[in-house]
């Protein structure tokens, strides 16, 4: 089984237990070995409701890129009036840009 296999049976086993509502929505978490995305999704009516991601980021490293982009998209949460969120890692370990990412949005104020 590949790296990418795993990882996908590992997000789908997550999935069957995390859903995003419209009180606290689901905040998702993509890695590429390029770039970083995140979303911000209600599941009840299958919207993306924010996102960002480092695509036009040209300076820095990638965990300082990831930070940059949870700061970004708790701001952006903040402007729609969402306070908390769940937090979907995609099936990636809590560990160097996903940690970087989540840290930096809790520091702004997303609550998770």
């Amino acid at each position: 089984m590949t790296n990418r296999e795993s990882r996908k049976k590992r997000h789908n086993r997550i999935r069957a237990r995390l859903t995003g509502t419209k009180e606290q929505p689901r905040l998702v978490v993509f890695r590429s070995s390029k770039y970083i995305y995140a979303q911000v999704i209600n599941d009840d009516e299958g919207r993306v409701l924010v996102s960002a991601s480092d695509l036009s980021l040209k300076k820095g490293t990638k965990v300082e890129k990831a930070v940059k982009i949870g700061q970004e998209i708790a701001k952006k949460a903040k402007t729609q009036k969402i306070e908390k969120v769940v937090f979907d890692r995609g099936g990636y370990r809590y560990h160097g840009r996903v940690k970087a990412l989540a840290e930096a949005a809790r520091e702004e104020g997303l609550k998770f």
